[in-house]
């Protein structure tokens, strides 16, 4: 019988993890999966409970929480993956703010639809990216995207706002940042045989399809395809960057001169003229980095995921 060790931040979606324990410990219990849980105690914490249950043979790490509690885990299985046989595949049940790399894996962003899809076990490879640079000088890995420039300011105030959830607390965060952060760095900008020096307001750098609960910085991003894909935006104005925001959410932003779009197998960004502020599936990389690398790694971990005609 397949085991799930399921991995719950009790402080996720601000605080409501805790309380929704319960709820999903009744529903895999009917759903009669095998599973225990645990609770995450500190930063890093779900990474090592992630290795820990890829040593002990668990078939299945599930990651109870929001994107950060995602991307430990999935830091966790990749460092379990150069010691163990057979490394467990990855579950999402979603309960935090944005659950961006949930929807990019196609996974149910409901908590209960997430549960039932557990007792599925439909899988997936996905390709997991990997970025130098920052806090992280050995580099850290993540699978729904980077963000460097505006859309990390973004989260950061986010972070901030206790008493809104869900995608609108990022679209009051972007209001915000419109007027915080509007001077773009002279950026380089190097992949795929290109080299653009310009001054570039955000850079995301994707291996999902959105950020921020429901801007689609990659609306074509496929984590199967073995490419990141990239979404350069120039210098604008503030109203230039009102009128680009219906078109991320549209997923639109393509057809707007300011924005550059591009696929590759990695990526080089180094400020000239400025620092990069930037994030890792919402896990900040850094504040005022000089320098990022980033590339993908193709088919490294399993997911349960509901494919389109079981979740239709």
């Amino acid at each position: 019988m397949t085991r799930y060790r399921v991995i719950a931040n009790p402080i996720a979606g601000k605080g409501a993890g805790e309380e929704l324990i319960p709820q999903v410990e009744r529903l895999l219990t009917e759903l009669g999966l095998d599973f225990d849980l645990v609770r995450t105690e500190r930063v890093w914490h779900a990474a090592e409970l992630a290795q820990e249950a890829a040593a002990a043979g668990y078939d299945v790490v599930v990651a109870m929480g929001g994107d950060g509690t995602s991307n430990e885990v999935l830091n966790g299985l990749m460092q379990a993956k150069k010691r163990v046989a057979k490394l467990p595949a990855m579950g999402v049940i979603c309960i935090g703010t944005g659950n961006d790399f949930a929807y990019g894996m196609g996974i149910p962003t409901e908590m209960e639809a997430g549960c039932r899809t557990l007792a599925q076990d439909q899988r997936r490879t996905i390709d997991v990216g990997r970025v130098v640079g920052g806090r992280y000088l050995e580099g850290r890995y993540f699978g729904n995207g980077i963000g460097i420039g505006f859309d990390t300011v973004v989260g950061f105030e986010a972070a901030k706002m206790t008493h809104l959830h869900g995608f609108l607390c990022y679209v009051v965060a972007v209001l915000k940042t419109v007027f915080l952060y509007f001077r773009a760095p002279l950026v380089t900008i190097e992949y795929d045989g290109h080299a653009l020096k310009q001054p570039a307001l955000m850079v995301s750098v994707m291996n999902g399809q959105r950020m921020g609960g429901g801007f689609m910085m990659a609306p074509d991003g496929d984590p199967g395809d073995g490419l990141l894909d990239l979404c350069i935006v120039d210098q604008v104005s503030r109203p230039g960057i009102f009128a680009l925001v219906p078109h991320f959410m549209k997923g639109t932003q393509a057809t707007k001169k300011p924005v550059k779009t591009g696929r590759s197998a990695g990526v080089v960004i180094t400020a000239i003229d400025g620092t990069l502020p930037a994030h890792a599936d919402g896990e900040t990389l850094c504040t005022d980095g000089e320098r990022l690398a980033a590339e993908i790694l193709p088919g490294q971990i399993d997911v349960i995921y509901a494919p389109p005609e079981a979740a239709a």
